[in-house]
Order: C-alpha cells, then structure tokens, then sequence
C-alpha cells in the first residue's frame, strides 16, 4: 500500500521536477512574491470603496483582519505544532531538488502560509464580491491556486502542505464572508 506520504513526495517531484519549463523558471517565483499580489488587492480595496454601499468599511476592517487572522493560524499555532522539514532543507532530495529561489525559509513546511492566506482572501473575496463579479469571481481561486503551485514549483512546499493550507484557508475566508453577509445583507 502506497503511503500519503510517499504520494505527496511523488507529486513534489513531478511539479518541481519534471514538469518544469523555461517561462515557469522566470514567472512563479514572482508570483509567490507580494509585489505582484498586493496590487490586485490594492485594487480590490478601492473598487469595494467606490462601489459598495452598506458595510465598506466593515468589508475594509474584515479585509485587514483576515490575513492576520490566517497568518497567526498557520504559523503561530499549526507549524509551531506540527513540524515538517521544507523539501529545499530535506537532505534526502539534495539531488532531486530544483529550488529557485535565493533564500530558504527555515520555518515548518505544514501548513503553507501562503496558501492559507490567499485561499482565506480569495473566498472572502468571491463570496462578499460575487454581486459585482459574477462568474469572474472564480478567478479569485485561480490567483491564490497559482500562488500555491509556484510554492510547491519552487521548492520550499510539499503539495500537502499547500492542500491543507488551503482548505483552511478557504474555511476561514468563507467564515469571515458569511459573517459579513449575513451582519450587511449583500448576499
């Protein structure tokens, strides 16, 4: 019988091994890094503004609080407890690796902080914004999913790492939405 844990050390090889291309090389580890994804939540930050009209400051305040809240949740408390050696530190994979970036982080590789924290403002995002974006607000998902293939990509996550990350995420952003909608009535 073939352990998670062996699945997940496959899947890691494949992603950051195998299926590795020149524009991949250049592009994901950009998009891991906050000068490319603060703009757009930037944006998102004036359009709410400009746009909504009961409750934008208390979109604005749940906005700034969630991020805080999922980053305390995955780095404070998760990794603090459940500690697992990034596959960039795993000695084991010094040959297999391809890292891409010019540092490696020391911290736990459980749970993904980065993934925590996008999938947390991507569905806090499409279920408070989904009135105004309809559809296109699936693609809120597709940024923070982008963002955690590059961490695995690059080498510093395992995909269960981001797996978990995420769906903490998402349950922690779909909770702080719900709460809004339900206190603003917009959905």
């Amino acid at each position: 019988m073939v352990s998670i844990d062996n699945i997940d050390k496959n899947l890691f090889e494949l992603i950051n091994g195998h299926w590795h291309n020149e524009a991949f090389d250049t592009f994901l580890p950009l998009i891991r890094s906050p000068q490319l994804w603060i703009p757009l939540y930037l944006f998102l930050l004036i359009f709410v503004l400009m746009n909504m009209k009961a409750g934008k400051w208390w979109w604005v305040l749940f906005f700034g609080m969630l991020p805080v809240f999922t980053d305390f949740l995955s780095s404070d408390i998760i990794k603090e407890h459940f500690f697992r050696l990034r596959p960039c530190n795993d000695p084991a994979l010094d040959d297999k690796i391809r890292f891409l970036l010019s540092y490696k982080p020391q911290s736990s590789s459980f749970t993904s902080s980065h993934a925590t924290n996008h999938f947390a403002m991507a569905a806090f995002f499409y279920h408070t914004l989904k009135n105004y974006f309809n559809k296109w607000g699936l693609l809120f998902y597709c940024w923070a999913f982008s963002i955690c293939y590059a961490q695995v990509y690059v080498g510093v996550h395992y995909p269960a790492d981001i797996i978990c990350g995420g769906i903490i995420g998402f349950f922690c952003g779909y909770a702080f939405a719900h709460f809004f909608n339900i206190k603003f009535q917009q959905v």
